[in-house]
């Protein structure tokens, strides 16, 4: 049995959200987003503290263990403040604002993020992880409260001022403006200053810590496609060989961890997020595609045995996060000592394992503040097998340790259910279920859409953010829409099922009509939202792709799926929204200038007619989707295709067999029935 809480529920009591409820018996008397704390605030004539974080955030859990549960802390903010719980996955319009104002204030931010602002949602101070007292320069979470209620009593006007003015520089930044001319040769630029921040020895790009931002290898990779550069495809490989040795892939059960905290991708912040698997799958099987080579196969092979094994709900959508603690410390589920590996394994196959995995006696990983070694090893590929043999040898040690490792206390769990993150995984999934020719992923792939339109719309055909135990709740946001769009065209080009192509155009509209803003761009919130500080809008990528770019990319490809002139004519407005931040820092829209460079290399629509079982239209399948062409779009020819896209209704087999018809910018050549005659008609039509 759990054990008895030591204090009473609080306002979080009936949330949906983990992470609010793994604060529900703190001492503080925390309340979640909504009308009653602001009221209250108000009533009682206090500011108020907004604690926003998420479920499987180390710095949220050392920071609740260290101030929220405790009763003196509990005490101050109650007497002082009243105090204000976000998740900022179930919330990101929320996050989204008050993440800028920390920017503003402090120049950076992160989680925990600890807003002090005015009962009408003003902030004036700002801070990640405080201490409960003061130390080290960084004020504690006692003392900064204690000091804010007197000045709020005696001196309002001090907190008042800044909270104005602040308020009112982001309500100016977020002003629609006109849209602007957008230059020429900025993914040239990008590209250029990608070289200037890679790491040639480790790969990736720029120092510790760093992250994967699988979307700017995907750009490489299309960068290489259309200029044939090849430095853009080493700096892809280099990149994804060093992640996939490191330590920031788990070595055992698989999958990624969030990020490296050195150069050398050997020790990670452990969670792992369900965005990252998603997007690396993609990287990985694109690169498959892109250079024939096995080992991004076999690492997209990976990433999917982890994710279809540990993170699909039985319902088949996908779970958020696996956290980075366990037993109260970070990593502590993931890490070996070489006297526990010995026994587990004999000294042979410990040696061995050791000689594999880096691991050493005393340890691999140094403790940040004295350099010295912890006896903790972290796995990573220091000699990977070197045959067929060692090979085998290593895939019985790994099932013996991770039988072993199983029987630890798992990492928390966030089972939260999102719509957006899910989009991502069904795109990811179709795309390595095409690549890989995997019918499995593409089965899972659908499952996950089935259940996401199934479960995460309301009556009206309206998205809805989250699923939780049952429950779907909390309106959509613009990445929800376009992450599923774009997992659902996906989809389609993997199934051939014109229903989810279908259910991608009426969510593309329905965006249209919710989210889109005067200058061309793309509100993050619906139109009907509830009225936050600013309404935010950004085509920024951050660890994913911005909704803005991914809805660029999205038109492009249903105008081509649909034969809807139109969508490509309102894709060609996004960029021009934000013209005047992308001319100046074009690496910030990495995904939107992929976007840019697909519109301009145009792309090929092949429809095929025919049994899509029949084994010559297999064959011709397998040949498209060996290939490394993202701007190239497969339909296959139906009567359920016919009524989305009209253009497709006088396509026919000829003769019996299956036949291709390879189309460019409306023109489509002579039908053909030979894989040969179809792809060199394909390569013709590239634009050089």
């Amino acid at each position: 049995m759990p054990p008895t809480p030591l204090f009473p529920s609080n306002h979080l009591a009936g949330q949906s959200s983990p992470y609010l409820l793994q604060h529900v018996h703190n001492p503080v008397d925390w309340y979640p987003w909504g009308e009653e704390a602001f009221a209250k605030a108000k009533r009682e004539d206090k500011p108020i503290l907004l604690s926003i974080g998420y479920s499987t955030c180390h710095w949220c859990h050392v920071m609740e263990e260290e101030c929220f549960a405790d009763a003196e802390v509990g005490k101050v903010l109650n007497d002082s403040v009243v105090a204000i719980k976000v998740d900022r996955e179930e919330r990101p319009d929320i996050d989204q604002v008050y993440m800028q104002a920390a920017q503003m204030m402090n120049g950076g931010g992160g989680w925990p993020l600890n807003i002090l602002m005015t009962p009408d949602k003003r902030p004036f101070f700002a801070a990640t992880y405080i201490p409960k007292h003061s130390r080290f320069g960084r004020i504690g979470l006692i003392e900064l409260v204690q000091r804010i209620d007197i000045i709020w009593k005696q001196d309002r006007e001090k907190l008042l001022l800044p909270a104005g003015q602040l308020s009112a520089a982001m309500q100016d930044m977020h002003k629609t403006t006109e849209p602007g001319d957008v230059q020429n040769g900025l993914a040239e630029r990008a590209f250029a200053q990608q070289k200037t921040s890679f790491d040639a020895e480790h790969g990736g790009f720029g120092d510790a810590p760093k992250f994967p931002t699988a979307h700017r290898l995907l750009f490489l990779l299309r960068y290489w496609r259309y200029t044939g550069d090849a430095e853009a495809l080493h700096m892809v490989e280099a990149s994804l060989q060093a992640m996939r040795r490191g330590g920031v892939f788990d070595q055992l059960a698989y999958g990624f961890h969030r990020y490296s905290t050195d150069t050398e991708w050997l020790l990670p912040h452990f969670e792992k997020m369900l965005y990252d698997q998603a997007m690396l799958l993609m990287a990985y099987a694109e690169a498959f595609q892109a250079t024939g080579r096995q080992e991004y196969a076999a690492t997209a092979r990976q990433i999917a045995t982890y994710v279809l094994g540990e993170m699909q709900t039985p319902e088949g959508g996908f779970y958020s996060a696996d956290d980075a603690d366990s037993e109260g410390e970070e990593g502590r589920f993931y890490v070996w000592r070489m006297q526990e590996v010995s026994n587990l394994l004999g000294a042979d196959d410990a040696a061995f394992a050791a000689h594999i995995f880096g691991m050493q006696a005393d340890g691999n990983v140094r403790d940040e503040a004295s350099g010295q070694k912890t006896g903790i090893n972290v796995l990573h590929l220091t000699h990977p097998p070197g045959n067929a043999a060692e090979a085998a040898r290593l895939e019985k040690i790994r099932h013996k340790l991770l039988a072993a490792r199983t029987k630890r206390i798992h990492p928390y769990r966030d089972d939260k259910v999102l719509s957006d993150w899910n989009g991502l995984m069904i795109a990811a999934l179709a795309i390595a279920g095409r690549a890989l020719d995997e019918p499995t992923y593409n089965a899972a792939a659908t499952h996950a859409a089935d259940f996401v339109l199934d479960k995460l719309r309301d009556d009206n055909g309206r998205l809805l953010h989250r699923w939780r135990s049952g429950k779907a709740g909390l309106a959509a946001h613009l990445d929800d829409y376009t992450f599923l769009v774009w997992g659902l065209t996906e989809l389609y080009e993997s199934n051939f099922d014109a229903r989810h192509l279908k259910a991608a155009i009426a969510l593309n509209d329905l965006m249209l009509h919710q989210f889109s803003a005067p200058g061309g761009g793309f509100y993050f919130t619906a139109q009907d939202s509830e009225a936050l500080l600013v309404r935010p809008m950004d085509a920024f990528d951050n660890a994913i792709p911005s909704g803005n770019a991914v809805a660029m990319m999205n038109l492009l490809r249903l105008a081509r799926l649909t034969g809807d002139s139109s969508l490509e004519e309102r894709a060609a407005e996004v960029p021009k929204a934000f013209a005047k931040d992308l001319n100046r820092m074009p690496t910030a829209f990495i995904w939107l200038l992929a976007a840019m460079q697909q519109a301009e290399q145009g792309g090929c629509e092949v429809v095929l007619a025919g049994d899509r079982n029949a084994p010559q239209l297999q064959a011709m399948l397998r040949a498209l989707n060996s290939r490394y062409q993202p701007e190239n779009s497969i339909l296959l020819a139906d009567d359920a295709l016919a009524d989305i896209a009209p253009f497709s209704a006088g396509y026919a087999p000829l003769n019996g067999k299956a036949t291709a018809y390879v189309c460019r910018d409306g023109r489509c050549n002579l039908p053909v029935t030979d894989i040969e005659s179809m792809l060199q008609q394909i390569d013709a039509s590239i634009r050089k």
